[in-house]
């Protein structure tokens, strides 16, 4: 993965005034467009589009100040078709517009080129297990929010919190299959994972193919498929986003699995009152890499 993530920087390189397609170069490097756009961003810790966006308007930054071409030439060249559209890029990367640049010589916000490298550490053992699952259904109630990537979700909490107390117990019960308990489930995830990004959270349980369902309850099918499931204990839920984190840099790298689109599920096993610490398991939908 280390070796493809470098290719791809590579490959972004050589289409800074060209086009450039991830499926197309994911499908060169033997992998998918989702599985190398999450490990990109976990890795990089921005969305790959954010990253092509900033080197592009590092390279275009220097020709701006050569003023050797008028900006609209220089526009076309990055592939914009009008300099409004590439001033408002330029100043989303430099925070300042191309006509003031090329006036003053900056200020300029430049993005290095990437270079992934493999440092060995494996200080923490990952709990883990390969779990082949029949399809099943996920039940509860769904809601979009915000991707938050440190700390609580106020969004989430929101939408926990209003739900009665005698609702989380009759969903409980209505649970009849792995994974076990009160689901916090994750769908329709941007494969990027920006912070902010739009997603669908359900608070459920997971239930059989042929369990009956009561009216009023959000249901996301899911099929057949293999899972890892990573056992997480300690603070919550800062254990829970550091073992995610973790799976990027160690796991991944380590095994021969890549992710698949699917939801992402958190099982809370154990837990103190206050939520504070808990006991968990992080289902993440796999295929053979």
């Amino acid at each position: 993965m280390i070796s493809a993530l470098n290719r791809l920087v590579d490959l972004v390189e050589e289409s800074l005034t060209g086009d450039f397609d991830v499926k197309d170069v994911a499908r060169t490097l033997g992998t998918t467009e989702y599985h190398l756009r999450r490990m990109f961003s976990s890795l990089a810790g921005m969305p790959l589009s954010e990253y092509v966006r900033r080197r592009r308007m590092t390279v275009a930054a220097a020709d701006v100040i050569r003023g050797e071409e008028d900006l609209l030439s220089v526009a076309v060249r990055h592939g914009y078709g009008s300099t409004e559209a590439f001033g408002r890029a330029f100043r989303t990367v430099h925070g300042v517009g191309p006509g003031e640049v090329r006036r003053a010589g900056g200020p300029l916000r430049t993005q290095p080129q990437l270079r992934f490298r493999l440092t060995v550490e494996g200080s923490e053992r990952m709990d883990t297990r390969i779990v082949d699952h029949p399809e099943f259904r996920l039940v509860g109630h769904a809601a979009p929010v915000s991707l938050v990537h440190h700390g609580i979700n106020p969004h989430i909490q929101q939408h926990i919190t209003a739900l009665p107390t005698q609702e989380h117990l009759r969903l409980k019960a209505l649970g009849d299959t792995e994974p076990a308990g009160l689901l916090a489930v994750s769908d329709d995830l941007d494969p990027d994972r920006a912070e902010g990004s739009e997603l669908t959270y359900l608070h459920g349980v997971a239930v059989s193919p042929d369990t009956p369902v009561p009216g009023g309850l959000d249901i996301i099918e899911v099929p057949a498929g293999r899972w890892v499931v990573i056992r997480t204990a300690g603070p919550h839920p800062q254990t829970l986003q550091k073992t995610w984190a973790t799976t990027a840099t160690e796991w991944f790298p380590s095994n021969p699995w890549r992710l698949r689109p699917g939801p992402e599920i958190v099982a809370v096993l154990e837990h103190t009152n206050d939520f504070s610490t808990a006991t968990c398991e992080l289902w993440l939908p796999v295929e053979p890499a």
